[in-house]
């Protein structure tokens, strides 16, 4: 079972708009609600992979009511903490061509009592787990060591965790050296301190991590595919999509997968194709939706153990 840790999860509204314009009035062709949050999405997933998963989440609010209706609808189990604020919900604006615009509300504010119930709710759950994954910003009120105090408390039980969030709660817990990782190349960029313009220098980054105790590092690079580094072992995928729809949940998708073949006992490389699968397949799909097994089939898939690292990556 892959247990996920959504600190501040929030409904998602997408909202398809044939151009976006600043400042114009706009009527959409298409919207959609689902429940959001980095693991919130992993957890669909895997659901929709038939995966076993528990999703651990805050919840208050109307939207906090909302939110439970849409996983108990997804089928995804789930342990809800109760918060005194309200869930967010946040906005996407999709243009045809898969563009998205997004705005993010802040979320509740968690008070110190409430973000100790949503690690104990986490760390209860995993003792029967084969990953913990806490994935996504804090909401206000929560410590930026939160995923650094998981990462301990999860290992003390020998289990794996992974990470993937952005800023300082991702370098507190990457000191706390999770058993992996999944930024993309922005937050790698911002994790290291430097402008990774190559694959060479994306694999030279995630290479030092792992020198430093990261076992895993994946990083998803949008159109480049994705690069997975561990102990003196790299491998590149990169998918090909002719008919993006929309990017939101793509890179939670492909976590979701690399997790689910890590956990069933798959080559590193096999893995890695597994997750880009599964993230390339959340771009043929509206809104944040997750796909099934049916949506995997024709996705062209390459996968080298030597790719070219002069790769540009812009």
């Amino acid at each position: 079972m892959i247990v996920t840790l959504t600190p501040n999860p929030s409904v998602d509204r997408t909202i398809a708009i044939d151009d976006l314009l600043r400042g114009e009035v706009h009527r959409a062709t298409s919207s959609r609600i689902d429940p959001g949050g980095k693991g919130i999405n992993v957890s669909r997933a895997l659901t929709a992979q038939h995966v076993p998963t528990l999703a651990v989440l805050p919840v208050g609010g109307p939207e906090g009511h909302l939110m439970e209706e849409l996983l108990d609808a997804a089928g995804v189990p789930r342990r809800s903490v109760p918060v005194t604020g309200t869930l967010r919900m946040n906005v996407a604006v999709v243009e045809p061509d898969g563009t998205t615009t997004k705005l993010n509300e802040p979320g509740p504010t968690l008070s110190p009592a409430e973000v100790a119930a949503l690690l104990s709710a986490t760390t209860e759950a995993a003792r029967d787990a084969d990953w913990v994954v806490g994935c996504g910003s804090l909401p206000p009120g929560a410590p930026t060591d939160l995923y650094a105090v998981l990462v301990a408390e999860v290992r003390a039980l020998g289990v794996r965790v992974a990470i993937d969030s952005s800023g300082v709660p991702m370098s507190l817990a990457v000191a706390a050296r999770p058993s992996l990782v999944k930024p993309n190349h922005e937050e790698l960029a911002e994790l290291v301190g430097a402008e990774l313009a190559t694959l060479a220098d994306v694999r030279d980054a995630a290479v030092d991590l792992v020198s430093d105790g990261i076992e895993t590092v994946a990083v998803s690079l949008g159109p480049h595919g994705a690069l997975l580094v561990t102990d003196g072992f790299v491998a590149h995928a990169r998918t090909t999509i002719t008919r993006p729809l929309s990017t939101v949940g793509a890179g939670d998708c492909m976590l979701a997968g690399l997790l689910a073949a890590l956990a069933a006992g798959d080559r590193p490389e096999d893995a890695l194709a597994t997750g880009s699968l599964w993230g390339s397949a959340a771009v043929t799909l509206p809104g944040s939706r997750v796909p099934a097994p049916a949506d995997l089939a024709g996705i062209p898939l390459e996968l080298s153990l030597d790719p070219d690292f002069s790769l540009v990556l812009a």
